[in-house]
């Protein structure tokens, strides 16, 4: 996430350039900086912080579907119904994203929303951190942890920049995960071009 790479670190923080449980962390870190900008700003700024966050959003909700979920589900005692868990949290906050993209940021029901979402959001982060993070942590195999920060970024090179319902799995992110992603890179594209952000 470039643009996002300039996010504070914690001293002694794993490197998120060789460290999945690091990098992934450090977006979650990135994810409520961008949630408090949307919050504390209006119009056009707000706009702007709220395509941020939904590009963040969607790209890296993508990674972990492509990467850590099918890791866990295959790896760890219960995984798979830990990485059903997580995904069903996805899929809910993947609805109201796609709701509160369709809003004008200025429309009273628009923070209200946003608020919603943060909460369901910032829980979702917890419940990773707390049920995969730490099992990934427990690889204790710094080669493993940098080819899934690999990993990571190569799928979130390709993902989708706009919220999908119903796309989350590796499966589906492969099948029907490139073209999601294209048109939504074509749209960033031309919303570029004509001047706004996203």
């Amino acid at each position: 996430m470039t643009e996002q790479s300039t996010g504070r670190l914690m001293e002694g923080a794993p490197d998120p350039d060789t460290d999945v449980v690091g990098l992934l962390t450090a977006q979650h870190g990135w994810i409520r900086d961008l949630f408090d900008e949307v919050e504390r700003t209006e119009g056009d700024e707000r706009r702007d912080a709220f395509r941020r966050l939904v590009r963040l959003l969607a790209v890296h909700e993508t990674a972990e579907e492509e990467v850590v979920h099918p890791f866990v589900r295959r790896s760890v005692d219960g995984g798979k119904d830990i990485a059903e868990d997580r995904l069903a949290e996805e899929r809910e906050a993947k609805e109201a994203l796609k709701r509160l993209d369709g809003m004008d940021p200025d429309d009273p029901e628009f923070l209200p929303g946003l608020l919603a979402l943060r909460s369901a959001v910032t829980e979702h982060a917890r419940a990773e951190e707390r049920y995969e993070f730490a099992q990934l942590r427990r690889l204790d195999d710094p080669g493993k942890l940098a080819a899934m920060a690999r990993s990571v970024k190569a799928a979130e090179a390709m993902a989708p920049t706009r919220p999908h319902p119903g796309v989350e799995g590796a499966a589906k992110n492969m099948t029907l995960g490139p073209l999601a992603a294209l048109v939504d890179r074509t749209r960033d594209a031309v919303r570029k071009a004509m001047g706004k952000d996203g």
